[in-house]
C-alpha cells in the first residue's frame, strides 16, 4: 500500500513483483485501461522488477455476468494485489436497478474494502492545454492544485439512510479521527510542496463541518509547522477554483465536496478525460482516471488516455517508489500534448484530433526513446 504505511516507504527492490489488479469496468473504460497498461509495462520494462497484471470484472459488466457490481473472485484478486487499476464503472442500463447492482455500489464497496480513506487528484494544467482550459489562459496558467478529498466517511457512507413513503434521508458523519487523519496528511502533501493548505466546509451551516474546521485547527497547531493553513466555505471555493486557480496548493476536502470540486476542476485542463486519481490509505492502493464510463462513445476509439496514464503515473510513485518512471510517463504525454497530439476533447481549432490508440501510440514512442536515451547516458558513464 503506498504512502500510508512505514513498508510502502522504501523504493520497489530490484527483482520485486509488482502485482496490479486490472478492472476494466464499463464504457470506455476496458479502452483506456488497454492503454494504461501498455504505458505502464513501457515505464517499467527496463528496471529490474516484473510487473504481474490480473483482470477482473467490476460493475455493469460483472453484474451482466455474475449479478454482483463487485464480484467475491474481484474482490480476493484486488485484496492480493500491491495496486488496483480501475477503467471506470457506470451504464444507461443499470438505471433504477436495485441498490446492490448499482455498479457504483460495486466502486464504493471496493474502496471500503480496501480502506481507502484519502483521494488525491493533481490538477495541474500544462502550458500546452492552456488554450482548452473553460477558464482563460491567464487565469489558468501555473495552475497546480492537489486535491485531498476524504474518501472513507461523510455522507456516501454515513448511516441511517433510505426511503420510504416519500421520503429519502442521508447521514453526514465525521469523527474527529477521521478528520484528524486526513488533516495530517494534507499538512504532509503540503510541506513536501509549497506550504498552503485551504481546508473546505461550510461551517455556517453544517455541525459536520464545525467539527471539520476545528479538528483541522487542531492538527495544524500540532502538525502544521511550516505549513500556511486557512478554511474557505465551499460555495466560495468552486468559484475561486475557476477565478483564480493559482492561489490553491493543496486543497482539503471532505467527501463529497471533493467529489464535486475535484470533478469541477477537469474544466481547468479543459476535460476530465486528462485527470488521474489515486485512493490510498490502510489497504491496497486503487487507481483510477476520473472520467467516468461515457457509454455514448465507447467502442468508437476516441477516448482520451491521458487521465489513465496519469492515473499509472501516480501509481509508479506513491505504490511502487519509482519515481524516476513516473516523470518519464509523465514527461511523455506532456510531450505529446505539446507536439498537438490530442484526442477530440482537448484540440484546438485547427488541430486534427486523433483517436485512442494513435495517442497511446505516440506517448510510448517518447517513453521508448526517453529509455534508450537514459540508457546511453548511463552507459557512457
Amino acid at each position: 500500500m503506498g504512502g500510508m504505511t512505514a513498508a510502502a516507504q522504501r523504493e520497489a527492490p530490484p527483482g520485486a513483483e509488482l502485482k496490479v489488479a486490472v478492472l476494466g469496468g464499463d464504457g470506455v473504460g476496458p479502452e483506456v485501461t488497454a492503454a494504461a497498461m501498455q504505458v505502464l509495462e513501457a515505464a517499467v520494462r527496463n528496471e529490474s522488477v516484473t510487473l504481474s497484471l490480473t483482470a477482473r470484472p467490476v460493475g455493469w459488466k460483472a453484474v451482466l455476468e455474475g449479478g454482483s457490481p463487485l464480484p467475491e473472485a474481484t474482490l480476493q484478486a484486488c485484496l492480493a494485489a500491491d495496486a488496483v487499476f480501475l477503467g471506470a464503472v457506470g451504464h444507461p442500463d443499470a438505471i433504477g436497478q436495485p441498490r446492490d447492482r448499482l455498479p457504483e455500489t460495486g466502486l464504493l464497496g471496493l474502496r471500503k474494502a480496501l480502506a481507502c480513506w484519502a483521494n488525491l487528484r493533481p490538477v495541474r494544467v500544462p502550458p500546452s492545454l492552456v488554450g482548452v482550459s473553460a477558464s482563460t489562459p491567464e487565469r489558468v496558467r501555473g495552475t497546480d492544485v492537489m486535491i485531498l478529498r476524504e474518501l472513507g466517511g461523510g455522507l456516501y457512507y454515513g448511516e441511517p439512510r433510505g426511503e420510504k413513503d416519500g421520503k429519502a434521508w442521508n447521514t453526514m458523519v465525521y469523527s474527529e479521527d477521521e478528520v484528524q487523519r486526513i488533516a495530517r496528511l494534507g499538512l504532509s502533501l503540503a510541506r513536501g510542496r509549497h506550504g498552503r493548505l485551504t481546508s473546505v466546509d461550510k461551517a455556517n451551516v453544517l455541525e459536520v463541518s464545525r467539527l471539520w474546521r476545528r479538528v483541522v485547527d487542531e492538527t495544524a497547531a500540532e502538525k502544521g509547522h511550516g505549513v500556511e493553513v486557512d478554511h474557505m466555505l465551499v460555495d466560495r471555493a468552486a468559484m475561486e477554483l475557476m477565478l483564480n486557480p493559482t492561489q490553491f496548493d493543496v486543497l482539503l476536502t471532505e467527501n463529497l465536496f471533493g467529489d464535486i470540486l475535484s470533478d469541477q476542476a477537469g474544466a481547468l485542463v479543459g476535460s476530465l478525460g486528462a485527470l488521474g486519481s489515486a485512493s490510498l490509505g490502510d489497504g491496497t492502493d486503487l487507481y483510477e482516471p476520473v472520467h467516468g464510463s461515457a457509454p455514448d462513445i465507447a467502442g468508437k476509439g476516441v477516448a482520451n488516455p491521458l487521465g489513465a496514464m496519469a492515473s499509472v503515473a501516480l501509481m509508479l510513485r506513491h505504490t511502487f517508489r519509482m519515481e524516476a518512471s513516473a516523470q518519464r510517463v509523465e514527461s511523455a504525454y506532456e510531450a505529446v500534448l505539446a507536439d498537438g497530439i490530442r484526442t477530440v476533447d482537448v484540440k484546438e481549432p485547427g488541430q486534427e484530433p486523433v483517436g485512442t490508440t494513435a495517442f497511446t501510440d505516440a506517448v510510448l514512442e517518447r517513453i521508448e526513446s526517453t529509455t534508450e536515451s537514459a540508457a546511453i547516458t548511463e552507459g557512457v558513464r
